[in-house]
């Protein structure tokens, strides 16, 4: 639950997920695309991993499911696409769970490339290079992510340990970092580097100690290493500049510790107004949370025939929609321009 908390915290993770948000226009539109992901994916998503893993458990002896003399689950999907779905749809499936780690795959390329190219090289490298040296550069970086990740990809024992050690482990030393970067003025990018790195080596090294702990385990542990990193880091550091911290004030308005930046911007714009909606978001993100839990749950209630199931869940469905309705939607802001969504703090 702790883990949860602080990863949601932290807001959209920065890879393509925080492209998507940067994509929009204004806050508005970012908000409702992030929610509009939230009813395409979860229902469609869900239905065919139920179905799936019905087929699995009630056939499991006309699976082949052997691999290396010992029984490999993750077998299981393409075990019953191959036995259960006809050949005609068999194509278009497997086209589209292609295109689907195509697109998973391109964007967490195109984010790292963006990180490195444009963070480290142009920020600290060669500052003044020329389109052409950048995009061989950025060419370059791209071979070099796909090489790592492959090698790593060729060490990983199977999918589940991996995805284990990602969403429990790496994300202790994420999680502190990305969270400080919305809620404390003082925090900037020497702060952000340092966490992650007191975050994420100790999360490539503590699975090496403790072998056959469970990774969640080792969250609390990377999440307090890291943050540690983020506090001596930001303090060894000067502060960004005020004109960079007042834009993203005035832009984004966070809750949390930005009480100088505050007294700053009034005092040179009187109108400003603090967001006092925490605890309007507060019970927003209860209600959303319930929603979204039942958009998981109702394909897969669907595919186990259990309509009183059914009926309770899609009647929450309706409940917390309304409630979102009238919470949420009807009092997003509406901008009174085009103005593009900057969250950047330099």
């Amino acid at each position: 639950l702790f883990k949860g908390v602080m990863a949601s915290a932290a807001g959209p993770a920065p890879n393509y997920d925080m492209q998507k948000i940067l994509a929009t226009r204004n806050p508005r539109e970012a908000a409702l695309m992030s929610g509009f992901v939230s009813v395409v994916l979860m229902p469609v998503r869900y239905l065919m991993i139920a179905g799936f893993a019905i087929l699995g458990v009630l056939y499991y002896d006309r699976l082949n499911l052997v691999v290396g003399h010992r029984i490999d689950f993750e077998q299981i999907l393409p075990s019953a696409i191959s036995e259960f779905v006809p050949i005609g749809l068999t194509g278009c499936l497997l086209a589209g769970l292609l295109a689907a780690f195509l697109g998973t795959f391109a964007g967490t390329l195109n984010a790292a490339q963006a990180y490195l190219v444009n963070d480290l090289y142009l920020k600290y490298v060669n500052p003044s290079a020329g389109n052409r040296r950048i995009t061989m550069v950025n060419y370059g970086t791209g071979l070099a992510v796909v090489i790592v990740s492959t090698v790593l990809g060729l060490f990983a024992q199977d999918v589940n340990s991996l995805l284990q050690w990602i969403v429990s482990g790496l994300y202790g030393g994420y999680a502190a970092s990305n969270l400080l970067k919305w809620y404390w003025w003082r925090f900037n990018g020497h702060g952000y580097f340092w966490g992650m790195i007191a975050g994420l080596v100790p999360a490539l090294v503590l699975p090496l100690v403790f072998k056959g702990t469970l990774e969640l385990y080792c969250f609390p542990l990377l999440f307090v290493l890291s943050m540690a990193g983020c506090i001596i880091g930001t303090y060894a550091s000067q502060p960004t500049d005020e004109e960079t911290l007042i834009r993203f004030y005035r832009t984004v308005r966070p809750w949390g510790f930005w009480g100088p930046i505050h007294d700053r911007l009034v005092a040179s714009d009187a109108s400003f107004r603090r967001n006092t909606d925490f605890g309007r978001d507060m019970f927003n993100i209860i209600v959303g949370t319930v929603w979204q839990t039942t958009l998981v749950l109702l394909p897969i209630y669907v595919v186990l025939l259990k309509g009183r199931h059914v009926l309770v869940v899609g009647g929450l469905i309706v409940l917390t929609s309304w409630i979102l309705k009238k919470s949420w939607y009807d009092r997003l802001e509406k901008p009174a321009a085009t103005a593009t969504v900057d969250v950047s703090r330099g």
